[in-house]
């Protein structure tokens, strides 16, 4: 049974060192007027050499071997030598008024500020002369022992591997290398996952530019040399683009999808391309002619729907930091509902569709799946933004912040107006599990200070959004995409892909179908008839919402666990295919537990277009009073 909550080891252990060192802990965000604080303790050299080791053996490390500088009440400045020699840091240059540039310590002064140990009392002033007290010596003690601690990759957030890049515990190559060693570990053998097709040959040359690049001059941002999964229909110039089918085995593009550009220049390394559902025709499992069917990490014997089931339980199972997944039914939000992930859905018109082999245009969109809510939101701002290749990306233009980031608020539910779509589980084949999980995640929001509006309703909802499709645009679209590999390219038409033979035969029925209606969209009455009924589900949605005065509506991302893989015919409960893709409005899942104790469920929010930054808030704040997110136990 799961019953324990990512973080909870992290944080005792963090109370247990505060409760070590000092009786009262201020933040360590700087030094300023805390360095005669009133009732705190001086202490000597020999009780801040005695905290040291004992920091280190708490961080399992070696202590190195000090000379102790007397008795006396230990000053600013040689717990900055104290601390330069122990770390061996490189010597730095930080000008302060009253540090003597002659002085023997002004190196190691100039490194620990340049660090983040140390900071000066004020802006000109790093306190030269001034004693240090207990509580001033813990904080240097908390400092110390996250700088030393190992690097723990198994549910390391994005932010955790730029703090061990920076500090020096591990490089970019040692992180790829690490994740390489899983896949082949728990991918390849092991519980066979089946996540991966294609792992990147050069992913280790990359991450040692990356560094290269890093020591000379400092770090691109966020995702520099952090290794990210690729779904396989996103094009490399690098790497084949199969969209997970044997008749696109080889298929080099010649450059590489919009989003995978902008996260190659914000220095996220392309690790691998995953598994998906082929051609991303299945909502519900992933199965392809390339690598077989994905299993989740989670329960092996059941499926991490899909399509982009591999990238989801990739990520799931720590083989890499955080993926791109496609969506234009369910398969961002529906793969990371079932794998305690976090899944971006965003508007059409944030997010390029270039390069990503085509589905049906109108309703394809890529984004983030990533662990956490934060993460997730780092490769949405690399990814968001308009592109000239996507002229529906201009609508992005003055839409969107300079970063969703700062949305990432622990209190940000605190009078949201949320809207609880029943409709989507008050249904015989709901599982009660998810029932359960569900009536639980409510009072959680409402506990977080939301306002929860108890039922929404939406008139006549089924028989508006059941009009809001129609038309085929499949062959169309994908011969256009085709084109654009250039003339070597194997296959030109999907007339091509079917005499080939080279698919899965689970998908033969949708190919011909697709093949029967050999008509461009814009010429195809039933698509333009279920795009004008499209119009009139946006309309009577905002209505709905601004009639019940809410920002966001919650739901089950599905409302039954994970199916057996090989079962089509039990109910699948797929909530996440029904408003967001006909609508073109965002949406996300969040973790909100698991059923029966082990499979993960997800809750979904949608708002309204461009919203993605109160969904994040939202997503975010339940998020960290929850924390339902845990690691499967197949891949430790």
């Amino acid at each position: 049974m799961i019953k324990w909550r990512k973080g909870l080891l992290s944080v005792l252990s963090a109370l247990l060192l505060l409760a070590t060192f000092v009786p009262a802990y201020a933040s360590p965000a700087n030094d300023a007027g805390r360095q005669q604080t009133p009732g705190k303790k001086q202490i000597t050299s020999a009780e801040f050499l005695r905290m040291l080791t004992d920091t280190y053996s708490k961080a399992g490390a070696a202590a190195p071997n000090l000379a102790k500088n007397g008795d006396q009440a230990l000053k600013r400045e040689d717990a900055a030598l104290y601390l330069y020699t122990a770390l061996k840091l490189p010597k730095a240059t930080i000008k302060f008024k009253d540090v003597p540039s002659n002085s023997k310590y002004a190196a190691a002064i100039g490194a620990l500020v340049k660090a983040g140990m140390m900071s000066g009392i004020s802006k000109d002033k790093f306190g030269y002369g001034n004693t240090i007290n207990t509580e001033q010596a813990a904080v240097l003690m908390i400092r110390l022992y996250d700088r030393i601690k190992p690097f723990k990759l198994i549910e390391a957030t994005i932010s955790d591997m730029q703090k061990a890049l920076q500090s020096g515990k591990i490089t970019s190559r040692e992180l790829v290398q690490i994740y390489l060693d899983r896949i082949e570990k728990y991918d390849d053998h092991g519980p066979s996952l089946k996540a991966i097709i294609t792992v990147n040959p050069k992913a280790l040359e990359t991450a040692d530019s990356l560094d290269k690049e890093r020591a000379e001059k400092g770090p691109r941002g966020p995702l520099h040399g952090i290794p990210i999964i690729v779904k396989d229909n996103y094009d490399t110039f690098d790497l084949p683009t199969t969209a997970g089918s044997a008749s696109l085995a080889g298929s080099i593009p010649p450059d590489d999808a919009f989003q995978v550009k902008k996260l190659r220049e914000a220095g996220a390394i392309v690790l691998a391309k995953s598994n998906m559902a082929e051609f991303a025709f299945s909502p519900y499992e992933t199965v392809s002619s390339i690598e077989g069917t994905t299993r989740n990490p989670y329960a092996l014997d059941r499926v991490p729907a899909g399509s982009s089931g591999g990238t989801a339980a990739s990520v799931a199972a720590n083989l890499g930091a955080a993926g791109l997944g496609t969506d234009t039914g369910n398969s961002i939000r529906g793969p990371s509902s079932h794998n305690s992930l976090v899944g971006i859905r965003s508007t059409i018109g944030l997010t390029s569709r270039d390069g990503i082999v085509p589905l049906n245009l109108g309703r394809d969109i890529g984004g983030p799946i990533a662990r956490t809510v934060t993460d997730a939101t780092i490769i949405l701002d690399a990814i968001a933004g308009y592109d000239p290749k996507d002229p529906v990306t201009a609508a992005s233009i003055g839409n969107m912040p300079e970063s969703y980031m700062s949305f990432l608020k622990k209190d940000g539910l605190k009078g949201a107006r949320i809207g609880v779509l029943r409709e989507f589980f008050e249904t015989p084949t709901t599982d009660p599990e998810i029932k359960k999980l569900m009536e639980q995640a409510i009072e959680d929001l409402r506990k977080q200070g939301a306002i929860i509006v108890d039922p929404f309703v939406i008139p006549n909802h089924t028989e508006i959004r059941s009009k809001a499709s129609g038309g085929n645009p499949f062959e169309y679209e994908l011969n256009e995409y085709l084109k654009s590999l250039g003339t070597g390219a194997k296959m030109k038409t999907l007339d091509d892909i079917i005499a080939s033979g080279k698919f899965d035969p689970s998908i033969k029925d949708r190919m011909l179908a697709a093949q029967k209606v050999d008509v461009a969209p814009m010429d195809d009455p039933a698509y333009l008839k279920g795009e004008f009924y499209r119009d009139r589900y946006r309309e009577a949605v905002l209505k709905a919402m601004a009639d019940y005065d809410i920002d966001v509506i919650v739901y089950p991302s599905w409302s039954n666990p994970p199916r057996l893989i090989g079962d089509l015919e039990s109910p699948h409960g797929n909530n996440s295919g029904l408003m967001s893709p006909p609508l073109g409005f965002p949406a996300l899942t969040v973790p909100m537990g698991f059923s029966y104790d082990k499979y993960p469920a997800g809750l979904q929010m949608l708002g309204r277009p461009f919203d993605e930054g109160i969904l994040i808030q939202y997503a975010y704040a339940y998020e960290q009073a929850t924390l339902h997110r845990v690691p499967p136990t197949s891949t430790p």
